[in-house]
């Protein structure tokens, strides 16, 4: 059961604004993240899945055409028939070096063939960071079934 993926794109003149220093849409990086998300699900879930929100999206610094964006995505959190994952992009420069540019938090349903949730499998978190990682998920939970 694969609890992360890793997704590497390259910032393109048609995934740019016409500002001078063209900059990365941000409805574009939106459309990576719910990709890499959902493989990540599936290749945990072993199942189709569907997007059911994005929890928090947070934009800290553009990316501009010409770079080169990574993307790690991580199993947080499950519950019977969803799972949260957590979907960090960086700009990578030649030398290697990256810069946080965005974090999201995306919550996906399992289908089955009918295309009805199902249920997954659970996510047991073994280091300090996934146990943080996993009560965080279940507060953003709490929080999205109070309103």
């Amino acid at each position: 059961m694969n609890r992360t993926t890793t997704s590497v794109q390259m910032v393109l003149a048609s995934d740019c604004n016409g500002y001078k220093k063209a900059r990365l849409f941000g409805g574009r990086l939106m459309s990576w993240i719910d990709v890499i998300g959902a493989v990540c699900a599936q290749r945990f879930t072993g199942t189709a899945v569907t997007t059911v929100c994005v929890d928090h999206l947070t934009f800290l610094k553009p990316a501009h055409l010409g770079d080169t964006i990574v993307q790690k995505a991580c199993v947080t959190w499950t519950g019977r028939t969803s799972l949260e994952v957590r979907v960090d992009t960086y700009v990578e420069k030649l030398s290697g070096e990256r810069e946080m540019t965005n974090q999201a938090y995306l919550v996906f349903v399992a289908l089955d063939d009918q295309e009805q949730p199902t249920p997954v499998p659970a996510f047991v978190p073994e280091t300090e960071e996934e146990k943080k990682e996993y009560a965080a998920a279940e507060e953003r939970r709490r929080q999205r079934l109070g309103h």
